[in-house]
């Protein structure tokens, strides 16, 4: 676990609270505190950190996935990477390589058959489902 402060003045901040917020969206943040000190509001933000040893063993899904289905996987990652990039998050916050795979299988890639695939609920869907459906869909 890791802890970032921030202390944003009270009038005049929006500069720093959007550095925060690109912060927060880019991180798994556990808990986040504030406490008004003088005219400033002062945050404590615990998050994962990022460069913490990860157990789990790289999936190589050039192996795993049929030539075509990784076709589509190799594309979807493209999309992936560009919403991110977008919305100032990292590439797993939109799907996981895993949820990746698991869309690139579908036949049919809707909001309804998105949800069905673990790890992709109704919130995903929601903020990243119909944006990734049609830029997928546009780079045939």
């Amino acid at each position: 676990m890791q802890i970032k402060l921030f202390t944003i003045p009270i009038p005049g901040g929006e500069a720093l609270t959007e550095d925060m917020n690109v912060f927060l969206r880019s991180q798994k943040v556990l808990e986040v505190t504030e406490q008004v000190v003088g005219n400033h509001w002062c945050f404590c933000i615990k998050y994962l950190d990022d460069a913490a040893p990860n157990d789990r063993q790289k999936i190589d899904y050039r192996e795993v996935l049929d030539p075509e289905t990784f076709q589509r996987f190799s594309r979807m990652r493209e999309v992936r990477k560009a919403l991110a990039e977008s919305e100032s998050v990292k590439p797993y916050v939109i799907f996981t390589d895993a949820e990746l795979a698991e869309l690139a299988k579908l036949e049919q890639l809707t909001l309804e058959s998105m949800q069905r695939v673990k790890g992709i609920g109704e919130k995903k869907t929601e903020k990243y489902g119909a944006k990734f459906i049609e830029q997928v869909a546009g780079k045939k």
